[in-house]
């Protein structure tokens, strides 16, 4: 695979000759301050989960319960294109050191929400922050790694995610129980300081500043910004509407395809939805992957609790198995010697994703032993990080430095933005065969009857065929002629011959 020339107008953009690897004496102080940053997301993201449910019922705002979760995917999207154009023109320290303030602050607002609608805030600022942070790290590893060390330090992201995947919901859990659930959310915040302490002033040493000092300030792009607002506008629209199945739920969700369609069409490369060889496949295929697992995912624990009665807990922690194989995935592909077969890789990896998600509802059938979803599920996650690691490093490899961040965010976009779309249509698909309302999962707990098992069905093989299109997408991105790397212009036409 052919790779894009580095340019480089600045000894910014370039580190120093590297001893080592991504601990070795040049880069241990920023690894380990970027992995304490994923840690702390991966971290929040299964510990605030758990406590959700009862923070909604002390708030009495179980039909909130919902945007909790929706607020903060809306607003992430807007704060991952702002990182992106942020990053680009004055270096992703600025939106790195804001993000997490600003991810803190939601925690705080929501710990100490009085009503689930300042809970709700609370997660719209926290969600803002996220979607800073997670673009601006990826302009971090763009600029301050090598290539050959990049597979490596994506692994070591994916890696972060294990310990937090199996202790974050025990912990919260107990902590839920015995301290009440405001403390899950006004614990996280103390764990800010680390990554500020360590990542900071590695990132400023190694990453900061814009792509050319020299050069002229570049203003930013006023219609990405417009368009970003559209986005989180759109995407929120049609989770609301997918949540209200009337007929006067049409009209929001009319509204927000108007909004989405336009805005993801500026935002992301040019032919990413007709998979165009190069970096649009690559844009398309982590959509693919992420909504269409993290769609089926989303289902999992409901399903074990509903048709097999399994308790809450046991029920998340029959996807614990899956962080480890998640990693290993993550760790194969970052292995130089598999280098030359990473397209293929990622075949494997996304028919992996497709039986895992076609295979779950296995466990509908009564003589099917539950512990083999635990097993089934591995498999997939095997398959994610495969994926998720090799399109990371794909991108970087295909982004000059000064696109970088527009390009990571085109993916991160992609990203959440399959996320919301494949979880509305599963989760409108699942209620309207009888699933439940939102908050399904809260009636349960309380002694609530079981959904019918035919609207499991109906989430996840259609999510199976999704994730089986994302094989098909992973054979083109390959650099072939004419494959496209940039972000906002399809290179120039082949002149006539003379």
């Amino acid at each position: 695979m052919s790779v894009l020339p580095q340019r480089v107008s600045s000894p910014v953009s370039v580190p120093a000759p590297p001893r080592g690897g991504i601990l070795g004496p040049d880069y241990r102080t920023l690894s380990i301050g970027i992995i304490s940053v994923i840690f702390l997301i991966a971290f929040e993201a299964t510990a605030v989960g758990t406590a959700m449910p009862v923070a909604a019922r002390e708030l009495e705002g179980i039909g909130l319960y919902a945007f909790a979760f929706s607020a903060y995917f809306t607003t992430s999207l807007f704060g991952m294109v702002l990182s992106g154009q942020w990053a680009d023109r004055q270096g992703p320290l600025r939106p790195l050191a804001v993000g997490i303030a600003a991810f803190a602050a939601g925690l705080v607002l929501s710990g100490t929400a009085g009503a689930m609608w300042l809970f709700v805030i609370g997660r719209a600022v926290q969600g803002f922050g996220g979607g800073l942070v997670i673009v601006a790290l990826y302009v971090v590893v763009s600029r301050a790694y090598e290539e050959r060390l990049r597979p490596a330090i994506m692994a070591a992201f994916a890696a972060s995610w294990v310990v937090p995947s199996i202790v974050g919901p025990l912990a919260s859990g107990t902590v839920t129980e015995h301290l009440g659930w405001r403390w899950v959310f006004l614990g996280i915040p103390a764990l800010v300081v680390v990554p500020l302490v360590v990542a900071l002033p590695a990132i400023r040493r190694t990453a900061s500043g814009p792509v050319d000092p020299q050069g002229p300030p570049v203003a930013f792009d006023r219609r990405r910004i417009r368009l970003a607002l559209g986005i989180s506008a759109g995407a929120g629209l049609l989770q609301y509407a997918a949540q209200d199945l009337r007929w006067l739920s049409l009209l929001p969700g009319l509204a927000g395809a108007a909004l989405l369609v336009p805005a993801v069409l500026g935002l992301l490369p040019r032919g990413t939805y007709r998979a165009r060889r190069g970096l649009p496949a690559v844009v398309l295929l982590r959509g693919v992957a992420a909504g269409s697992f993290i769609a089926a995912e989303s289902f999992v624990p409901l399903m074990l609790v509903t048709q097999r009665g399994l308790s809450p807990t046991m029920a998340g922690f029959s996807l614990a198995l899956g962080g480890v194989t998640w990693a290993g995935g993550s760790w194969v592909q970052s292995k130089g010697r598999v280098a030359p077969y990473r397209e293929r890789l990622m075949v494997l990896g996304m028919v992996f994703v497709a039986a895992a998600v076609a295979g779950a509802p296995a466990v509908l059938v009564e003589w099917v032993p539950v512990w083999t979803l635990a097993l089934v599920w591995a498999l997939g996650c095997l398959g994610m990080g495969l994926v998720v690691g090799s399109t990371s490093v794909l991108l970087m490899k295909l982004s000059a430095p000064e696109e970088a961040g527009a390009n990571s965010a085109a993916l991160q976009i992609s990203d959440a933005l399959a996320n919301v779309v494949l979880l509305a249509a599963g989760g409108a698909a699942f209620a309207a065969l009888g699933g439940g309302a939102v908050g399904a999962a809260h009636s349960v707990a309380e002694g609530g009857g079981p959904s019918h098992p035919a609207a499991f069905v109906v989430v996840f093989l259609p999510m199976a065929c999704v994730a089986l299109a994302g094989a098909w997408v992973a054979t083109r991105l390959d650099l072939a002629p004419g494959a496209w790397r940039g972000p906002r212009k399809p290179p120039p036409e082949t002149p006539p011959a003379a």
